[in-house]
């Protein structure tokens, strides 16, 4: 199967004048052209950290790692970054504001930009197109930066918390929305979550991480009934339920906690 990431014995080390911190260490992993990956782990295992390797905003220390067969030495519109923030310009509408990736990376073509109001059409956005961002709820909101980022056709999405900052309800469509896009359009995603449920829920694997140093503790592949159910009705599969509990264990928690 066609592998869209690679990474190889990824390890970083931050130095400062006091010392040296070990924050990866040794991570390999691929992931298949189209798969959901999810990253879990407690704070400190450098979950953040490797998402910035993968993107190119930081090199690593030692390892390497290749996006749709090309070694990542930088940023690249072959890979797509989604924040918990969405970022967006609160002087520019929405439909400016979809388009700015394209614009910064002198992309913007009218083709282009047809392609970006579709996505906008797609989220149930169009409507708003000429509303700025301070209109818009905060899931419309990240709505709108799930476009910008799909907008620059990237091989690749990075998903660093992007729900987080949202009420539980619009938390739950967003993450139908996102899995129901990405499947449809056939795109490769890692997504960085504390949430054991969301990770399960939209994944079709997971790699739990363990702290200090980072690297990888458990790898658990989503069964076959969850991942053929979108993220809400998966959560009421007594398989999620089974696989939340041994997930769980492995954060050192009981099947009672």
């Amino acid at each position: 199967m066609e592998k869209a990431v690679r990474l190889e014995n990824v390890t970083q080390v931050y130095v400062t004048e006091e010392r040296a911190t070990l924050a990866l260490q040794g991570i390999t992993f691929d992931v298949p052209k189209g798969e959901f990956v999810s990253l879990i782990g407690p704070s400190g295992c450098g979950k953040t950290t490797l998402l910035s390797i993968i993107a190119g905003l930081i090199p690593s220390t030692s390892g390497q790692v290749t996006v749709a067969d090309h070694l990542v030495q930088g940023p690249s519109s072959k890979v797509g970054y989604m924040l918990q923030q969405d970022y967006l310009f609160p002087w520019r509408t929405i439909a400016d504001n979809a388009c700015m990736g394209l614009e910064i990376a002198g992309e913007l073509t009218e083709e282009k930009r047809q392609g970006a109001l579709h996505l906008l059409e797609e989220m149930g956005l169009l409507a708003f197109r000429d509303y700025y961002p301070a209109q818009l709820s905060g899931g419309m909101r990240q709505r709108v930066a799930l476009v910008r980022t799909l907008a620059m056709e990237p091989e690749l999405l990075l998903l660093d918390e992007p729900f987080s900052a949202l009420d539980y309800q619009t938390k739950l469509q967003l993450e139908d929305l996102v899995v129901e896009t990405l499947r449809a359009k056939g795109k490769t995603a890692i997504l960085v979550t504390h949430d054991i449920s969301e990770a399960i829920a939209m994944s079709d694997r997971i790699l739990v991480l363990a702290p200090n140093p980072g690297r990888i503790r458990q790898s658990f592949e989503i069964p076959e009934a969850i991942r053929a159910a979108v993220p809400f009705e998966a959560r009421e599969l007594p398989e999620f339920h089974l696989l939340f509990r041994q997930i769980w264990q492995e954060f050192g928690g009981t099947p009672h906690e």
